[in-house]
């Protein structure tokens, strides 16, 4: 596997565990409808959060919630949509991101709650 890849898998297992430690729960991951994923789908009481998870080793090159674009965007909703309508749920969605890069041999995480409007 590229090291990209691994980098983008380890990001999402440290995303899981952030957001299980903050109370929420793990209904997916690695959703997928149609051309879209969804890294993660969570839930908090009412709010179904869809989460998509932005791994860079350095910020060098810009921040990595940067790299979220607006096609990224209409799938996330277009799939999210699918998801609640198949699942029959009565949730407020919630789009965020994750951001996560590299310092020293750490990672920081940043979670930002309702990160882009769905249109």
């Amino acid at each position: 596997m590229a090291e990209h890849n691994e980098l983008g898998k380890l990001g999402e297992a440290l995303a899981v565990e952030f957001l299980q430690k903050k109370g929420y729960t793990i209904l997916e991951t690695n959703w997928t409808f149609q051309k879209a994923e969804i890294d993660i789908i969570a839930q908090k009481e009412t709010i179904l959060a869809v989460v998509e998870v932005k791994t860079r080793s350095s910020i060098d090159f810009g921040l990595p919630q940067d790299f979220v674009k607006p096609k990224k965007i209409q799938l996330l909703v277009k799939a999210v949509n699918e998801y609640v309508i198949s699942n029959d749920l009565e949730v407020e969605v919630r789009f965020d991101i994750i951001a996560l890069h590299k310092k020293g041999k750490k990672f920081i995480i940043e979670h930002l709650e309702d990160a882009f409007y769905h249109f």
